[in-house]
């Protein structure tokens, strides 16, 4: 019989299935200013869809470059002083960022597509950054579809893109799960209906509940 309460897991990226790329990497980057703070001067309020820069970049609005230009002007209005960088270590910064699978995670997904269950990542994402994601997994293999916020117009917290994803999917909100790192855009999907789960640093509570959900504890 057929147990499960989900019939579609849908993962965000950053935070989730890396186990960086959440706005904790840009805080502590930051050490003597509070890390709310910094994250809402670079990111913009996480429970909103606005104006801000990081939001349009997320949107395909505008470039990276011009996201970057545009927060040093917001972090210098604040009185907020870039860290210190050795010429190497900025010129890095600027052309890489090293993502770092988070292995339990994936294994997750492969036992999920082992049992048939469909799967997708809804990511608020950048353009730029897809060269140092995408060669990491074989996603168009294990996903049945990657809503990323840059090519569909759309971010979290957005209602349209988790019902987008959804639509893609095949499947109702009460029927399918959703992990987020951010706490709101877990709330964001709980409110469309979906099954939302918020992970943690320590992700394996968050797989644990994810896997009741679609019956394989």
């Amino acid at each position: 019989m057929n147990n499960r309460a989900v019939d579609a897991v849908i993962f965000d990226l950053g935070g989730v299935i890396m186990r960086n790329g959440s706005p904790r990497d840009f805080t502590q980057q930051y050490p003597d200013h509070d890390p709310a703070h910094i994250a809402e001067l670079i990111m913009g309020p996480h429970h909103l869809d606005t104006d801000h820069p990081w939001h349009q970049v997320e949107r395909g609005e505008i470039s990276f470059a011009q996201c970057r230009e545009m927060t040093q002007q917001l972090l210098a209005a604040a009185g907020v002083m870039p860290p210190a960088r050795s010429p190497k270590e900025s010129t890095s910064a600027r052309s890489s960022f090293a993502f770092e699978l988070n292995d339990d995670m994936v294994a997750f997904i492969h036992d999920l597509r082992s049992a048939d269950i469909p799967t997708a990542i809804l990511t608020n994402n950048v353009r730029e950054f897809r060269q140092w994601w995408w060669p990491l997994l074989d996603f168009d293999a294990l996903f049945t579809t990657i809503v990323d916020s840059h090519e569909v117009g759309m971010r979290k917290p957005n209602p349209a893109i988790y019902q987008l994803t959804l639509d893609r999917l095949g499947v109702s909100a009460t029927r399918a799960a959703f992990l987020d790192d951010l706490h709101a855009n877990v709330v964001a999907a709980s409110a469309v209906g979906l099954h939302g789960i918020h992970v943690e640093p320590d992700s394996m509570p968050a797989i644990q509940h994810a896997r009741t959900l679609a019956g394989l504890a």
